[in-house]
């Protein structure tokens, strides 16, 4: 059992949704941290087809019980016409909901109602450091951190099925096409992507099919949490800076499994790429968990200097780098990116087992850099 860094210490009696892609184990949170709630799990036929069919169920329901802890319901978009009853509930009786689900994409285009401000927004992220006992590195770069998946001692076979089955069959079904074929190469396309600048002509080329459906081919798997964009950063700069995003799928195993990657292995060029991936992973759901929902960005100029991930208002420069021995060159983007701005901490994380003072630059293990995220150390 994971000790989750979701808590949800701060909603007090708010309701509130949580979103989060398949498998990240919200379904296992919410009953481990709410045991005596009324749960409603929309994936069991006869409780879906009960409630579909006459929503109204919902309150009667609940009107009947004592609930006094927060009632939930999984699944959540599955029936959007539920938020009416649950927007009643919610504004008469003061009934606390937790409304689980894998997107609220379905709600926003059904044009359901959306309970008017009245719920927070939650997410839950695959696994992160902090979360597994005995964490290994290597394990999660090629297995991925969903919790499953993790675990697997063949996890291969589970990726291919959960790619196939809900990355080929969800979110086509969101993207409203028939062409398949045309979106399963957009999904390759979109994990060559992966950590690099968006080029959405180029990829609509190789795809076939114009700039701007490629655009809602991207936006889609932003709004289903199967992807998200990295910004820029482009805070008063001196030099001209790129300005298109970056973009990130949710998880490593998806992308390894998507681009055919074979074994990631310690000083490859793979892990390097991987081991970026995963640091950014960690970086956005501390961001969230922690409540602080600072900014991430990344910084390239035109001339090709850059670092890897800006937090805040240049509050940290964060720079990765696989390799087993810092050595000066691989500073040269962090002390670009100081003589542009007043940067609180420049850091540079990566394999080497030890910590160094490069100047103004430290230089940290990857662990103990994230043991020192999580304890509140690198960003208040």
């Amino acid at each position: 059992m994971y000790i989750r860094k979701q808590t949800f210490h701060e909603i007090g009696k708010e309701s509130t949704f949580l979103w989060g892609a398949r498998q990240t184990g919200k379904s296992t949170l919410l009953q481990t941290l709410f045991p005596e709630s009324t749960y409603f799990d929309l994936l069991l036929f006869d409780v879906y087809e009960r409630l579909q069919k006459n929503p109204s169920l919902l309150r009667e329901t609940i009107l009947a019980s004592e609930q006094k802890s927060p009632v939930i319901i999984d699944e959540i978009q599955r029936i959007p016409a539920l938020l009416n009853e649950i927007h009643w509930l919610i504004a008469n009786k003061n009934i606390q909901f937790i409304l689980s689900g894998s997107s609220p994409r379905k709600i926003v285009h059904s044009g359901a109602n959306l309970l008017g401000g009245r719920a927070l927004r939650n997410e839950l992220y695959p696994l992160v450091y902090k979360e597994i006992p005995d964490f290994d590195l290597i394990r999660a770069l090629n297995h991925g951190l969903l919790p499953k998946l993790y675990l697997s001692e063949n996890p291969k076979p589970l990726i291919s099925a959960y790619i196939g089955s809900y990355l080929q069959d969800e979110i086509v079904a969101e993207a409203k096409t028939r062409n398949i074929q045309t979106f399963s190469k957009f999904l390759e396309a979109a994990a060559f992507s992966n950590g690099e600048i968006v080029n959405y002509s180029n990829i609509a080329t190789d795809c076939g099919v114009s700039a701007p459906t490629i655009r809602e081919y991207f936006h889609i798997l932003e709004e289903t949490l199967i992807g998200r964009f990295l910004p820029s950063y482009r805070k008063k700069p001196k030099r001209r800076v790129i300005q298109a995003p970056k973009f990130y799928l949710f998880d490593t195993a998806i992308a390894n499994h998507l681009l055919k990657r074979g074994t990631i292995e310690m000083g490859s060029e793979l892990f390097g790429r991987t081991f970026e991936h995963f640091i950014y992973h960690e970086l956005f759901a501390h961001s969230r968990y922690s409540g602080l929902q600072y900014e991430i960005s990344y910084w390239r100029t035109a001339s090709q200097m850059e670092i890897d991930f800006v937090l805040g208002e240049n509050e940290v420069g964060i720079e990765i780098k696989g390799s087993k021995q810092i050595t000066p060159r691989h500073l040269k983007g962090l002390k670009s990116f100081a003589e542009e701005y007043q940067v609180k901490k420049l850091i540079l994380v990566s394999t080497d087992p030890y910590t160094r003072q490069m100047g103004k630059i430290t230089a940290m293990p990857w662990n103990i850099f994230l043991n020192k995220l999580w304890e509140g150390e690198i960003i208040t």
